[in-house]
Protein backbone atom coordinates (compact mmCIF):
# COMPACT_ATOMS: atom_id res chain seq x y z
CA UNK A 1 0.00 0.00 0.00
CA UNK A 2 1.37 3.46 -0.92
CA UNK A 3 2.40 6.21 1.43
CA UNK A 4 0.10 9.19 1.89
CA UNK A 5 1.37 12.30 0.21
CA UNK A 6 2.18 15.12 2.59
CA UNK A 7 2.02 18.75 1.58
CA UNK A 8 3.25 21.68 3.64
CA UNK A 9 1.22 24.74 4.58
CA UNK A 10 2.76 27.00 1.94
CA UNK A 11 2.01 24.49 -0.82
CA UNK A 12 -1.61 24.04 0.27
CA UNK A 13 -2.12 27.81 0.46
CA UNK A 14 -0.63 28.23 -3.00
CA UNK A 15 -2.99 25.59 -4.39
CA UNK A 16 -6.02 27.12 -2.68
CA UNK A 17 -5.18 30.65 -3.79
CA UNK A 18 -4.80 29.40 -7.35
CA UNK A 19 -8.26 27.83 -7.18
CA UNK A 20 -9.82 30.89 -5.54
CA UNK A 21 -8.29 33.12 -8.21
CA UNK A 22 -9.98 30.81 -10.73
CA UNK A 23 -6.69 29.96 -12.43
CA UNK A 24 -7.60 26.29 -12.10
CA UNK A 25 -10.49 24.18 -10.84
CA UNK A 26 -10.32 21.88 -7.84
CA UNK A 27 -10.73 18.80 -10.01
CA UNK A 28 -7.96 19.86 -12.41
CA UNK A 29 -5.65 20.62 -9.52
CA UNK A 30 -6.43 17.31 -7.84
CA UNK A 31 -5.55 15.44 -11.04
CA UNK A 32 -2.26 17.37 -11.37
CA UNK A 33 -1.31 16.56 -7.78
CA UNK A 34 -2.49 12.96 -7.90
CA UNK A 35 -4.80 13.38 -4.92
CA UNK A 36 -8.51 12.89 -4.54
CA UNK A 37 -10.80 15.75 -5.51
CA UNK A 38 -12.26 15.96 -2.00
CA UNK A 39 -8.79 16.54 -0.54
CA UNK A 40 -8.40 19.72 -2.55
CA UNK A 41 -12.00 20.79 -1.81
CA UNK A 42 -11.29 20.29 1.92
CA UNK A 43 -8.21 22.53 1.64
CA UNK A 44 -10.33 25.24 0.03
CA UNK A 45 -13.04 24.86 2.68
CA UNK A 46 -10.49 25.07 5.52
CA UNK A 47 -8.83 28.11 3.99
CA UNK A 48 -12.16 29.90 3.55
CA UNK A 49 -13.06 29.07 7.14
CA UNK A 50 -9.73 29.83 8.87
CA UNK A 51 -7.75 31.95 6.42
CA UNK A 52 -4.10 32.34 7.39
CA UNK A 53 -4.63 30.06 10.41
CA UNK A 54 -5.38 27.10 8.13
CA UNK A 55 -3.08 24.11 7.88
CA UNK A 56 -1.20 24.47 11.20
CA UNK A 57 0.93 21.43 10.46
CA UNK A 58 1.45 18.03 11.99
CA UNK A 59 1.25 18.11 15.76
CA UNK A 60 0.35 21.79 15.85
CA UNK A 61 -3.00 23.31 16.69
CA UNK A 62 -4.79 26.40 15.56
CA UNK A 63 -4.57 29.26 18.04
CA UNK A 64 -8.15 28.72 19.25
CA UNK A 65 -7.63 25.00 19.73
CA UNK A 66 -4.38 25.61 21.61
CA UNK A 67 -6.20 28.06 23.91
CA UNK A 68 -8.97 25.51 24.55
CA UNK A 69 -6.39 22.84 25.37
CA UNK A 70 -4.59 25.19 27.76
CA UNK A 71 -7.82 26.22 29.49
CA UNK A 72 -8.97 22.61 29.88
CA UNK A 73 -5.65 21.69 31.49
CA UNK A 74 -5.88 24.71 33.78
CA UNK A 75 -9.44 23.72 34.75
CA UNK A 76 -8.37 20.15 35.55
CA UNK A 77 -5.47 21.45 37.67
CA UNK A 78 -7.78 23.79 39.58
CA UNK A 79 -10.31 21.02 40.19
CA UNK A 80 -7.54 18.81 41.56
CA UNK A 81 -6.27 21.61 43.82
CA UNK A 82 -9.84 22.26 45.02
CA UNK A 83 -10.28 18.60 45.98
CA UNK A 84 -7.00 18.65 47.92
CA UNK A 85 -8.07 21.80 49.77
CA UNK A 86 -11.46 20.28 50.63
CA UNK A 87 -9.77 17.21 52.09
CA UNK A 88 -7.29 19.36 54.02
CA UNK A 89 -10.09 21.56 55.39
CA UNK A 90 -12.06 18.50 56.50
CA UNK A 91 -8.96 17.00 58.15
CA UNK A 92 -8.14 20.17 60.09
CA UNK A 93 -11.79 20.78 61.03
CA UNK A 94 -11.93 17.28 62.47
CA UNK A 95 -8.81 17.93 64.59
CA UNK A 96 -10.24 21.19 66.01
CA UNK A 97 -13.13 19.38 67.72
Amino acid sequence: MGQRKKFDKAFKEQVVLRILAEESTASETAKELGVHYTTVKDWVKLYKQDGEQSFPGSGNLKAEDEEIRRLRKQLADLKEENEILKKAAAYFAKNLK
